[in-house]
């Protein structure tokens, strides 16, 4: 039996994508979902399933990417010693986790990337054996 997989690449890049390209075009993007055409979506597939699959698993790579990147900025303020008392407020940390609130969810921004032609994907065949 076979069965399909996609792998997601983002065109400029190959397999890496920068996170601050994806930050920049995400500035410029609404965060309100809005209808989509649906002859768009599936013009690269002609399947929207496939289509959502793609988009799923961009998402899913922009979440990771941004999360890592936020979680490096973030671990700069920690310190070891922190109890209730000793917590402070930091307000260059407050920005940055604000700035990365305000940022479209992933899957908007991947849907966009979708539709704009890029992302680069591939089928991958996988075989599996029969018992």
């Amino acid at each position: 039996m076979n069965s399909r997989t996609f792998r997601i690449l983002h065109k400029r890049n190959s397999n890496h994508w920068k996170m601050s390209e994806i930050k920049a075009k995400a500035q410029g993007l609404d965060a309100n979902i809005h209808a989509r055409n649906m002859e768009k979506m599936v013009h690269q597939t002609h399947n929207i399933y496939e289509s959502l699959v793609i988009i799923g698993k961009r998402a899913n790579q922009i979440s990771v990417g941004l999360k890592q990147e936020l979680t490096s900025k973030l671990e700069d303020f920690a310190t070891q010693t922190e109890t209730i008392e000793e917590v402070q407020e930091n307000k260059e940390q407050i920005e940055i986790s604000k700035y990365y609130e305000r940022l479209p969810n992933p899957a908007i921004i991947a849907t966009n990337e979708y539709l704009h032609g890029d992302l680069h994907f591939h089928y991958k065949q996988i075989e599996e054996d029969e018992d």
